[in-house]
């Protein structure tokens, strides 16, 4: 849903610079950031050009929830001066911005610019127009472009139409040659790829070549345009999740493996309790309570728009009653887990509450067969009175009917008393062969009302009486139903809070005894991590092949300061080398997560980031040649890693090698 901010912003600016006291207009000459961000279809692209040393910083696409708590993240880390951002967003963005704007402690400039200046085209040209004083000024635009991916992910289309704004805010506002030559463009001299701290950095060819993920068409015809489903790997083997919001979240840890020492050993320990064969029975229990939990966001936003069916109904009961299950089972688990203890006291007794109170007002068995909102008896004594009236409705109008048959024309021969909702008692007499015409329809002390299917039907003074006597019963049942679904409607949404902190909590553990019970299926074991450069593998396997491959041969791996960090792998083809390198990185990577891997033993030092030259990526957009690309590869590799990062290098320049095979 797109939300215009024309309405929230006033010259170009949703919310006005600060107002600078004495104490600031000190530090008014302190570097200024501008960041320009694109938020689509749950991604978010960003970057931000720091003027302190003319630096632009770019983050990849990456998928971000409907509160924007990534982004809540960065804006945090970076503290820009300035937001740029389109004026047709998200409505989440667009309720982001206006809670960025009722803080006191911080309120940056916001500006908005027209959808047209995040063109994707538009950021292209812009940036290959941009001034960038390391090159020389007689540089081709090819060459240029050749530069720029060396520099820049091209992968990332939302990043990409925000680079294009931030360019477009730059040159107008100059920022850092305010006294030059208006000839003199705004410099840019690096480019560093952003990760927000605590987080591995990892590239889209790095989740390619390893297999972390990867999507497949689906194989129904009905859903090879839309459907994608994922094919073998590591996320396919791991994601045992039994609900939605478990499978999204385990995608949100492989998206962003952590340097957390704490966080990491704290999933660790859940995964240890699980795979523990004492545990099972708690295990299987959870589990089952886990696959009754419903997409509880969708289901209160169609309460609060009153747009809730039944099926919706049971959905919500079934998650409370789920949840309440979950609890009662994990109080009994050992509290020194810091989950358990905050499941135990993080669900409250509002969900029993919930879900007692929708067990005791909704008949889901007649709300199914209606199709609409029924209440059980002895919820409400008038609606139980009115539905006792129509249950003997049938006998009572059987007696009116024989009654009006006494003083009807001796040529009808029967006739039936009948309750039409919203028309109310009507007199059914059949169609006799004399009556042709409509003035033929006419009885007297009857007014005719309509036909349908050879039976007439007419409004007598007795049917009158009944109207008012009973009025309209089914209406009135339906209408007095409604009120008391909105009244538990107001109830649930009141206590809504607590569903949400239900959810989150429900996904983590779901993700964590999925990956325990990937762990006791294949054989993981926990490893020791650790914040030293070392990483120690005893007989390690390669998580993917090892399932396709009858017989796997298990190697070790040995990196630190007193083994030698570079490892230089050779022999002939097809013996392995490149299986040996990507398991390398594949159970570095699943330790980053918190998984258990597989392998006899391993110890890994936690990295800040894993590049790959793997696999030569062939260009036609970029007009470049294959070696050209592997050359991108290793310069992005290059000049984003650390001391503290892991770079997997196999067959680099094969592409114009005429002997294939070296490393």
């Amino acid at each position: 849903m797109a939300a215009s901010l024309e309405d929230l912003r006033g010259g170009g600016l949703l919310f006005g610079p600060p107002v600078l006291n004495g104490e600031e207009e000190e530090e008014e000459d302190s570097p200024a950031v501008l960041l320009s961000v694109l938020v689509q279809h749950g991604q978010v692209g960003l970057c931000f050009y720091d003027s302190g040393d003319s630096s632009l910083h770019y983050m990849v696409d990456t998928p971000d929830n409907f509160e924007l708590h990534l982004l809540a993240k960065v804006i945090q880390e970076v503290s820009p001066h300035v937001i740029i951002t389109s004026a047709k967003q998200e409505r989440c963005m667009t309720r982001y911005l206006q809670q960025l704007g009722s803080n006191p402690h911080y309120k940056p400039e916001i500006v908005t610019y027209p959808n047209v200046d995040f063109g994707l085209g538009v950021g292209k040209q812009r940036l290959l127009s941009a001034h960038l004083p390391l090159l020389p000024a007689s540089i081709s635009e090819r060459d240029k472009m050749s530069y720029l991916s060396s520099c820049i992910s091209f992968d990332s289309p939302l990043m990409l139409r925000a680079v294009g704004a931030l360019l477009k805010c730059l040159d107008r506002r100059r920022v850092g040659v305010e006294l030059e030559d208006s000839s003199v463009g705004v410099p840019i001299l690096q480019f560093h790829a952003y990760t927000l701290k605590g987080v591995v950095y990892i590239d889209r060819d790095t989740y390619s070549v390893l297999q972390i993920f990867k999507s497949e068409l689906h194989p129904s015809v009905y859903k090879l345009h839309s459907g994608e489903k994922e094919g073998l790997s590591l996320y396919a083997i791991l994601n045992r999740c039994r609900c939605k919001f478990g499978s999204k979240l385990l995608r949100q840890w492989f998206l962003r493996p952590r340097q957390e020492l704490a966080e990491l050993q704290r999933r660790q320990e859940v995964i240890r309790f699980f795979t523990s064969p004492k545990n099972s029975d708690a295990l299987s229990t959870l589990q089952s309570s886990l696959r009754g939990i419903r997409n509880i966001p969708t289901l209160l936003r169609r309460m609060s728009l009153s747009h809730t069916k039944v099926t919706d109904w049971q959905s919500l009961y079934k998650t409370v009653f789920s949840a309440v299950c979950i609890r009662d089972t994990v109080r009994h688990l050992p509290q020194s887990i810091q989950l358990f203890r905050d499941i135990s006291e993080g669900f409250s007794d509002d969900l029993h509450y919930m879900a007692s109170l929708i067990s005791r007002v909704v008949d889901f068995e007649t709300s199914l067969a209606e199709n609409r909102f029924t209440i059980k008896p002895n919820v409400d004594p008038a609606i139980d009175e009115k539905k006792r009236r129509m249950m003997g409705l049938s006998d009572f109008l059987t007696d009116v009917a024989r009654r009006e048959l006494e003083h009807l024309d001796a040529r009808i021969p029967s006739c039936c008393v009948i309750y039409i909702p919203l028309i109310g008692f009507l007199l059914s007499v059949p169609r006799l062969p004399t009556m042709v015409d409509k003035e033929d329809f006419e009885i007297e002390g009857l007014d005719f009302m309509f036909l349908s299917e050879d039976r007439l039907h007419y409004r007598s003074q007795r049917t009158r009486e009944l109207d008012e006597l009973l009025g309209d019963l089914h209406c009135d049942i339906r209408d007095m139903e409604t009120a008391v679904m909105t009244q538990l409607q107001n109830t649930i949404l009141e206590k809504s809070a607590s569903l949400y902190k239900v959810l989150d909590l429900i996904a983590e553990l779901d993700c964590l005894i999925a990956m325990s019970s990937a762990s006791q299926e294949y054989n993981y074991t926990s490893p020791k991590l650790t914040s030293c450069r070392k990483i120690t593998i005893t007989q390690g396997r390669h998580p993917l092949l090892e399932l396709c491959s009858p017989m796997f041969v298990a190697n070790s791996f040995q990196s630190s300061e007193s083994e030698g960090r570079v490892k230089i792998i050779t022999g002939p083809n097809s013996s392995g080398k490149s299986i040996y390198i990507k398991q390398v990185g594949l159970i570095v990577f699943m330790a980053l997560i918190g998984s258990d891997v597989p392998a006899k033993e391993a110890e890994v030092g936690l990295v800040d980031g894993i590049f790959t030259r793997m696999q030569s990526r062939e260009s036609v957009s970029l007009g470049l040649s294959t070696f050209m690309v592997d050359l991108n590869q290793m310069a992005q590799a290059l000049n984003n890693s650390t001391g503290n990062s892991l770079v997997l290098i196999d067959e680099f320049g094969k592409g114009t090698n005429t002997l294939p095979g070296h490393l």
